[in-house]
């Protein structure tokens, strides 16, 4: 994953729980880089350590550790960061997720070594979803939902939403339904 997410997690940890939580939480995870560099790529287990020991040192169980960090990665680094690109994905939750594919496009174009997950969308209704979560990364469930809860706080919406499925066949798969009100 790019330095972007290992500093993500940083900027989690050490707005709710502060720099000397981060310092531990590196410690246990054996990672010794000063700082990561946003556009560089990293290894997948650098961040996976860092989530592993983020849960050991905070107390919070991976659910909620990723549930957060979706959460924050919409509502700080992906709006501080990305917010033009952001606002073009639509004025909606419905019209943003339908358009995430071009989204993840054109963040391809910043950063090229990227391997982003697949979105599809299909409607059921007004307001009622289902959402395809395609990765080859495994146990990224509670974060995409946590994207999910990100967004409708960002278009000012109120979700429901639940996981109906989750298969591992090649690829990771999960379904959300989603409730939009």
């Amino acid at each position: 994953m790019y330095g972007i997410v290992n500093q993500a997690i940083q900027g989690l940890v050490e707005e709710n729980f502060g720099t000397e939580q981060w310092v531990k939480i590196k410690e246990k995870a054996n990672v010794s880089y000063e700082y990561f560099l946003n556009n560089e790529a990293y290894d997948d287990d650098i961040t996976y350590e860092l989530i592993g020991a983020s849960t050991e040192i905070l107390g919070w169980s991976a659910q909620e550790l990723l549930t957060a960090f979706g959460r924050y990665w919409i509502l700080k680094v992906g709006y501080e960061k990305y917010g033009d690109l952001m606002k073009a994905g639509g004025s909606n939750l419905e019209t943003f997720l339908f358009n995430l594919p071009n989204f993840h496009g054109r963040i391809m174009l910043i950063y090229p070594k990227l391997n982003p997950p697949e979105f599809k969308v299909e409607k059921l209704g007004d307001g009622h979803l289902i959402l395809h979560y395609y990765s080859s990364r495994e146990g990224l469930t509670h974060f995409v939902q946590g994207l999910c809860f990100g967004l409708a706080e960002m278009f000012k919406e109120t979700i429901n939403i639940e996981l109906i499925s989750s298969t591992n066949d090649i690829m990771w798969h999960d379904r959300f339904e989603i409730k939009i009100s």
